[in-house]
């Protein structure tokens, strides 16, 4: 979810002014009407559609919660150079459409965040789906010179719109793509990972789009780093007792539904999705801020029906939506050694020409994947990829790692974690998400050095590879540990650790670049609707999945595997000892506790490598 991917559409002229190819449509015009749905809501909607079109052509939807309406006047014509990174598909002829969803901007009706569609199965339901039915059947019968197909897709909240809204589809929807969609809420994005709770992007995101259903909200922080505002807020609680006063439903949402029981299973798109009724393409980054799991998690549960073989994914080197408008050669310091996102929306054109105008082969690969480190495009007939073997890459002692079973009988190393003093999950200063000078979209590569010399955070490091080796999959950590507490957080991190003198690069000499990190609550191991207590000081194996990815350690880089107990203040403190609700915790019990990781024969951490040989 990201106010700043609404539209990439106007005024961000990545082509420059001139082109050498001949125009077929020159120019656009802005249009603007409220659809009304089938309940008599009606729905604000901006109409981009070519200026005395040749021959008919296709709609492409997209709905917002984040405002439709772009800064031009109805009735305004301008050039196809000010359509900026859809020019392409612009030149060769599309409506585009833009709509504020219900309840946002200027549509009327309420909204509430991610609501489940009902439709289904209670009688006159209107959710997202029903509002996408009304909108195209209203838009092919009303927008002259369409041909009648319709394409829908988006960005974050938009894709998830784009995803519920292929769902019992109106018959001219003919292909959709969820791009950088949430999937299960309570299981890997926005608001908890395996039930450990975003608090930074959890409040500041609520705030933002439930405080004024005109516009975007910016809570008002009195100083602009946070990292000691969000330590001096103290227990959760206090969130609403001092700032929301109960008026943000998503929050409320929060605090009454701590566990994973019937609201959040319900809210999941796992239990309203079953099969891609019409073409799917997923597509994801690997280093998404935050919805880095949904397109894995709904391409893989929509994969398992997909008899007619409509279900696709594409997964790149990009944060949240990096690919919607920028050249996408590089993030933070790291280099992808071309221009990704350029090739992406390339794709994506291939892709809505096929379905909504027949053009090209349609033989579009199953899954096509970038694979960083050697910085080149992978397509593969299945994904992850059968071909790939398991190696365990396992915690040894010495801070060592080892492709070795362990043989040692006992061994562990050890490390207090401090609620007062967590680690921060980047550098400070923490900016607001959205605010001036946020680092919020490149974190997630951002260099470990800063905390590998904490003594709250422990590092095992595979001596220098002697050959290559590649990892495509999904990273699975295995992690036996214990707690003097009765909760605990663990946080696992796959690093590349880049030549101490690197020849390629020397800036980038000994950097800690973060290949694959996750967060997982002790007291959901056994279940993330029945939470228990950990029993102070008993090792126990803690199974986290990191997500997919597709990366070459290259030859004389190292693999660290790197633990920690607070991720801060992007992850709430867990106060180490159990309470039923840690929204209602007291200050009190927020406790010290010493962590201890084992690597003996009985307990061994490691973690599993998918290696393509």
């Amino acid at each position: 979810m990201n106010k700043g991917i609404a539209i990439l559409l106007f005024f961000t002229c990545l082509y420059g002014q001139a082109s050498a190819q001949t125009d077929t449509v020159a120019m656009y015009k802005k249009t603007s009407v409220m659809i009304p749905m089938r309940d008599n809501t009606k729905l604000y909607t901006v109409i981009v559609s070519p200026v005395n079109p040749k021959s008919a052509v296709p709609i492409l939807l997209e709905r917002t919660p984040y405002g439709a309406d772009i800064p031009l006047e109805d009735g305004t014509e301008f050039p196809i150079r000010e359509m900026g990174a859809l020019r392409d598909m612009a030149r060769e002829g599309y409506i585009f459409v833009y709509q504020d969803c219900r309840g946002k901007y200027k549509s009327e009706g309420t909204m509430e965040i991610h609501q489940p569609l009902l439709h289904a199965t209670e009688k006159g339901a209107i959710d997202e789906s029903t509002d996408t039915w009304d909108t195209i059947d209203w838009l092919v019968k009303n927008l002259v010179s369409n041909n009648g197909k319709v394409g829908i897709y988006g960005i974050s909240y938009p894709g998830w719109l784009a995803l519920v809204g292929s769902v019992d589809p109106h018959p001219a929807l003919k292909a959709s793509s969820e791009q950088a969609c949430m999937g299960d809420l309570f299981l890997g994005d926005d608001f908890h990972h395996n039930g450990a709770f975003r608090l930074s992007y959890g409040m500041e995101y609520s705030y933002e789009v439930e405080f004024d259903k005109t516009t975007d909200s910016e809570f008002p922080f009195p100083q602009y780093d946070l990292y000691d505002w969000y330590l001096n807020l103290g227990a959760l609680k206090n969130v609403n007792s001092r700032y929301f006063k109960n008026k943000i439903p998503t929050w409320n949402n929060f605090v009454s539904h701590p566990n994973y029981d019937a609201y959040w299973k319900k809210n999941s798109p796992l239990s309203y999705i079953q099969y891609p009724q019409v073409p799917q393409l997923h597509v994801g980054g690997y280093y998404d801020q935050e919805d880095i799991n949904g397109p894995q998690l709904m391409y893989a549960h929509m994969e398992k029906k997909d008899s007619f073989n409509r279900n696709y994914i594409v997964l790149g080197p990009w944060n949240h939506g990096q690919w919607g408008g920028s050249k996408g050669d590089s993030l933070g310091k790291i280099s992808f050694g071309s221009k990704t996102g350029e090739w992406f929306r390339g794709l994506q054109k291939n892709w809505f020409d096929y379905w909504l105008k027949g053009k090209g082969t349609g033989n579009f690969e199953e899954a096509t994947c970038f694979q960083t480190g050697s910085n080149t495009w992978k397509t593969y007939t299945s994904w992850p990829p059968k071909a790939a073997v398991i190696k365990k890459l396992y915690a040894a002692p010495g801070n060592k790692a080892t492709f070795n079973t362990p043989g040692a009988a006992e061994g562990f190393l050890s490390y207090t974690s401090d609620p007062a003093k967590p680690v921060p999950y980047r550098t400070l200063p923490i900016e607001a998400t959205y605010g001036t000078g946020s680092r919020w979209k490149q974190w997630q590569v951002e260099d470990q050095r800063f905390v590998y010399t904490r003594p709250d955070v422990v590092s095992f490091v595979l001596d220098s590879l002697k050959e290559d080796i590649t990892v495509t999959g999904k990273i699975i950590a295995h992690l036996f540990a214990s707690t003097s507490g009765s909760d605990a957080d663990w946080i696992v991190k796959l690093i590349d650790v880049y030549p101490a003198i690197d020849p390629d690069n020397l800036a980038m000499s000994g950097y800690q670049l973060p290949v694959a990190m996750e967060v997982f609550r002790g007291r959901f191991r056994k279940s993330f609707s029945q939470p228990t207590p950990l029993t102070p000081n008993k090792p126990e194996e803690f199974v986290i999945d990191l997500h997919d990815i597709n990366h070459r350690f290259k030859k004389g880089h190292r693999i660290m595997v790197q633990v920690q107990s607070t991720w801060f203040p992007l992850i709430d403190r867990n106060p180490q000892k159990f309470v039923p609700n840690i929204f209602e915790a007291n200050a009190a019990d927020f406790i010290k506790a010493e962590q201890r990781i084992y690597f003996s024969a009985k307990h061994p951490t490691y973690i599993e490598l998918p290696v393509m040989e």
